[in-house]
């Protein structure tokens, strides 16, 4: 196990470059009992590097940790190899715990080459190996020598902390094994990398044709609709955008350091976030061309998204709306919602880190807004207090919006719907008045005959 202070202070966080030397030392908040309850380190670098669809993926621990299947999480992939939808595990069992499992870690990961011949194979290693001691990192050299792959060992044992230090254990798996190991078959001057993106409902295939018609390339997407040999030439794009900053900052640090590849920090959610993302990729490049051929797409775009939006934002304006979400959606979405004229009373902070806060702050204006524990008797408390129109959250807290009778749209992995980019932001509007509209509200509302 690799030492785990470094995910703590990473340099590139904004909240980190704000502190004096002596606070940097300490870095951020240390893991403490109960915070893998919301998804577990393993978890976390499970659902990052899962979209890679072509690779087989091994999860070297008991059956149940192969239970928490990817797809719950809704991401889709254009691949005719989805080996990713598929479980692989080495089932330790209580006599593997007393022998060790490292003898049927290798026999599991000839088992998958001699079968399916993938592109790579990646191995994570869970908690019960990493309390006996099994050395996955030597088992995945050996196996790469003895069947010439690549055997990418994922050290994230889940009790090392929350899921968000899995998403950057996951983003350390590929700085050190997989990024820069090919060459692509050719490049451009406009070639980016999306980091953090996971085509969750589709999303990525919303933006590509906005990033094309730009003039964009996209070299690899980390790791949305992905493939193994695009991630190992990441190494050559020339603008690396991380759209999931929690996730993988320290992966796009790392690759500006070692590759020169400068970063920023986006969102395809709303007009003006993706209007900002397309100008700061531009911008970054530097030429001349595509930065006017970018303003000239931008004016173009937000002209026709807003027209078309005036029909729904005359029935959504000055509705109230509750978001409870996590990452980067709770800032993101809350602009996403006020570009439609709603006014949010409240948004989970839950999982935020210190700069996704004070951005969420920089949006709402009242740090009370910002709800640190949105449990259900929270999530009640302010629907009633503030006369909720709509909950905005992930399909877990829909049964305490039919209860309260308020509508409710699920916004999180598992949603049907992209909402990313401009084509996106339609499709938001057109599903919150959807929802809004629904006679079911009415009917939930109305009391029961033996009630009147």
């Amino acid at each position: 196990m690799r030492n785990l202070e470094e995910f703590f202070t990473e340099p590139a966080c904004g909240i980190n470059k704000s502190k004096g030397d002596k606070e940097k030392k300490v870095g951020c908040s240390k893991p403490k009992p109960g915070s893998a309850s919301g998804g577990c380190a393993f978890d976390g670098a499970q659902i990052t590097l899962l979209p890679i669809a072509d690779a087989v993926h091994i999860v070297h621990g008991p059956i149940a940790c192969a239970g928490n299947s990817w797809d719950n999480r809704g991401t889709r992939s254009s691949s005719p190899i989805t080996y990713y939808r598929m479980g692989f595990t080495t089932d330790l069992s209580e006599i593997d715990v007393i022998h060790g499992g490292e003898n049927k870690l290798y026999m599991a990961i000839k088992e998958a080459v001699e079968k399916y011949n993938p592109p790579a194979v990646f191995v994570y290693q869970t908690c019960v190996p990493a309390m006996i001691g099994d050395d996955i990192q030597a088992i995945c050299n050996k196996a790469s020598k003895d069947f010439n792959i690549p055997v990418v060992p994922v050290d994230s044992p889940g009790f090392v902390g929350s899921k968000n230090l899995g998403n950057k254990l996951a983003g350390d798996a590929l700085f050190r094994y997989v990024i820069g190991t090919k060459e692509p078959e050719y490049t451009t001057p406009y070639d980016v990398n999306l980091l953090g993106e996971y085509n969750i409902a589709g999303e990525l295939w919303q933006v590509l044709p906005l990033l094309q018609e730009a003039g964009f390339r996209i070299l690899a997407c980390i790791t949305g609709d992905s493939r193994y040999n695009d991630i190992a030439t990441a190494h050559r794009a020339k603008v690396n955008m991380v759209v999931c900053s929690k996730a993988l900052l320290n992966l796009a640090r790392r690759m500006e350091e070692k590759y020169g590849i400068p970063y920023f920090e986006g969102s395809f959610y709303g007009i003006k976030d993706t209007s900002d993302a397309l100008r700061n990729m531009a911008l970054l490049i530097g030429d001349k061309d595509l930065i006017e051929r970018v303003e000239k797409l931008i004016e173009v775009k937000e002209a026709e998204t807003k027209e078309k939006l005036k029909p729904y934002i005359e029935k959504l304006k000055g509705k109230k709306v509750l978001i409870n979400t996590g990452g980067v959606k709770s800032w993101s979405m809350v602009a996403q919602v006020q570009e439609l004229g709603m006014e949010v009373v409240g948004t989970s902070a839950k999982k935020s880190t210190e700069g996704d806060k004070g951005r969420m702050l920089e949006l709402l204006g009242d740090e009370k807004k910002l709800i640190d524990d949105p449990n259900p008797k929270e999530l009640i408390k302010i629907m009633r207090s503030e006369n909720v129109d709509l909950l905005l959250a992930g399909g877990r807290s829909k049964f305490v919006a039919f209860k309260e009778g308020i509508p409710f749209l699920d916004v999180n992995q598992e949603r049907i719907r992209g909402y990313a980019g401009y084509e996106g932001m339609l499709l938001l509007a057109e599903d919150i008045v959807r929802t809004l509209e629904n006679p079911v509200w009415n009917l939930r509302r109305r009391k029961a005959p033996w009630q009147e």
